[in-house]
């Protein structure tokens, strides 16, 4: 069993793992929740069907999807121990967990909301790009799970946001995630469910 079907497993079978403090740390698979809603990021094999073609990523109202995982890794060409403690302002890259993709971003445009930019899942461990690394903002020292976060992609500057749109078939229901140039009302993160890493005591 690899390392992915292992974590879903775990998810699955447990729910909720908490480390022994309240911080987000390196390598824990979370799943991100829009506040201003109650939706939780997702990806999956979908492709959009303009744009870049690349994988979809939307956000679904639902606590138990599967598709909601994702791994935090440092960002491209950057190393910090498993368990450690995630910095505000840090850069990382987000990994979908069912399918390996990371959380991407560009200058294409979104499919619903013209004025933003497309938000996709993309590459993979092997494959990927400055166009997968995000920055946590926050207003403490470290990202800690109970507070809200905006993630601000690296190379565009754009605020990964829900747009306040919906889909159609075949993804009907799902809200639609964006880059925007500035900060909205739909531009808040927290931390949710998920397995976070407990950080190693030196």
């Amino acid at each position: 069993m690899n390392r992915n079907l292992l974590a879903i497993f775990f998810l699955a079978i447990f729910g909720v793992v908490l480390a022994d403090d309240d911080v987000v740390t390196w390598y824990s698979t979370i799943k991100l929740m829009n506040p201003n809603d109650g939706s939780r990021l997702h990806s999956h094999d979908v492709k959009y069907g303009s744009g870049s073609g690349q994988q979809s990523v939307t956000a679904v109202k639902t606590s138990d999807d599967i598709n909601s995982h994702w791994q935090l890794f440092p960002a491209l060409n950057e190393q910090h121990k498993r368990g450690e403690a995630i910095k505000c302002d840090s850069k990382l890259r987000l990994k979908h967990l069912t399918t390996g993709t990371f959380l991407h971003s560009h200058h294409f445009t979104a499919p619903l909301s013209k004025q933003h930019q497309e938000v996709s899942a993309f590459g993979s461990e092997s494959e990927s790009d400055s166009g997968d690394d995000w920055v946590v903002v926050c207003n403490t020292d470290d990202w800690i799970e109970s507070e809200q976060i905006k993630l601000r992609h690296v190379v565009t500057g754009s605020y990964l946001s829900l747009s306040g749109q919906q889909f159609g078939r075949p993804i009907h229901g799902q809200r639609e995630v964006v880059g925007t140039s500035s900060i909205t009302t739909g531009s808040s993160w927290k931390a949710a469910e998920g397995i976070y890493v407990k950080q190693q005591n030196e």
